[in-house]
């Protein structure tokens, strides 16, 4: 059976450290999922108000050879990031075991990633590969992956269902959009990178219920 974890690390266990001592109020969030290999995750979105006081070269952050600045819109930089593999990192341990990658944001207080193995072993692999590794994971949430429920019940927290409900009301998924993510956390007295985070984990538990069968 197909599982999804969440895992979380102090921001300071992960490549990309350097940003958050450069900017502030900042959100580096992954762009995509790529097949793991060489180009493992390759594109983030660096959100913060001082974008433009990033250093572009990181090579003295360990674990990252290259970092590019592709695109700049408003608050937000479209970056490739080239890392070392030799350095020892979460990223290593997707390489090295059978996870598949589905989202990673990083705040200034810690990265979340959200894994999903096809079965048990196939998790404990990755964990005891961090452990072997003294790569500090921590499991925040397991679940098994589920057919759609009747009852229309999805895995929600309330949280996201709140941030979703608001999102949708206040005209967050028109285009154009007649509310932004800073409208969002206003309304409810949060940070933005929490309606980000709410956002994005709430769309992606109402896919995998409505529109992934198992089989896939």
């Amino acid at each position: 059976m197909a599982i999804e974890a969440a895992f979380t690390l102090q921001r300071a266990d992960f490549p990309l450290n350097a940003v958050f001592e450069q900017l502030t109020d900042v959100t580096v969030e992954l762009d995509r999922v790529v097949p793991t290999g060489e180009a493992v995750i390759p594109y983030f979105w660096i959100s913060a108000d001082d974008t433009d006081k990033l250093t572009t070269d990181l090579s003295e952050d360990i674990g990252i050879d290259q970092i590019k600045v592709i695109d700049k819109v408003e608050k937000q930089m479209f970056v490739r990031i080239d890392w070392n593999l030799a350095h020892e990192s979460i990223l290593t341990a997707i390489v090295n075991t059978d996870i598949t990658l589905l989202s990673g944001i990083g705040t200034e207080e810690r990265w979340t990633f959200e894994l999903r193995a096809s079965e048990q072993q196939d998790l404990s692999a990755f964990q005891t590969y961090c452990q072997d590794h003294d790569i500090p994971i921590e499991l925040t949430e397991l679940h098994a992956i589920s057919s759609l429920r009747s009852d229309r019940e999805y895995d929600l927290t309330d949280g996201q269902r709140n941030a979703l409900e608001l999102a949708y009301s206040s005209g967050y998924f028109d285009s154009p959009r007649d509310a932004t993510q800073a409208d969002l956390a206003a309304e409810l007295g949060i940070t933005r990178q929490a309606v980000s985070s709410r956002l994005q984990r709430g769309m992606r538990r109402l896919v995998a219920s409505s529109l992934i069968t198992p089989d896939e």
